[in-house]
């Protein structure tokens, strides 16, 4: 069985649903979860948005590989209602990334492992420092919790009040 950290990310719909509704799927179609962090909104990044984004980061156990688990995650974003109109960034239903798989690392033509912009967005690394602030980025070498003291990130992240 892997560990494997997932960021998801929500500005159109129903936010909070939609993350919850993924969530479910992820625990049916991919493992159980093993941990979970509150639920962030943040600035919309890379792009403008008239809605912000909810987030959040889970780590989950899995029999997938990280190839199976990243073609189950972008069949929930379907199931979801995410349709992909380009290659730019643009609001969404729905977004799943695998940040980390284990510390494997690929760089093959579908899937970068670990996710190659973890350090440069705060919404990934706030909720990924308060579940598992002391993983270390195999690449990088640092910690989340270091990696988050250093981000140049300065858009705005908040912890979501429900």
């Amino acid at each position: 069985m892997a560990h494997a950290v997932i960021s998801l990310g929500s500005n159109l719909g129903d936010r909070f649903s939609n993350i919850n509704s993924a969530i479910l799927l992820m625990q049916q179609r991919v493992g159980a979860m093993l941990e979970m962090s509150d639920v962030y909104e943040s600035e919309p990044w890379g792009f403008h948005a008239k809605l912000s984004f909810f987030n959040q980061v889970v780590q989950i156990k899995t029999e997938l590989n990280p190839h199976d688990l990243l073609n189950v995650l972008l069949d929930i974003e379907n199931d979801l209602g995410r349709t992909r109109n380009s290659m730019n960034y643009e609001s969404r239903t729905i977004d799943l990334d695998v940040l980390f798989y284990d510390d494997q690392v690929i760089n093959d033509s579908i899937l970068e492992l670990p996710h190659p912009s973890i350090s440069e967005r705060m919404f990934v690394l706030l909720p990924l420092a308060q579940i598992l602030p002391d993983l270390h980025h195999p690449l990088l070498k640092k910690s989340i919790q270091q990696l988050l003291n250093e981000c140049p990130d300065k858009l705005w992240v908040k912890k979501h009040i429900s």
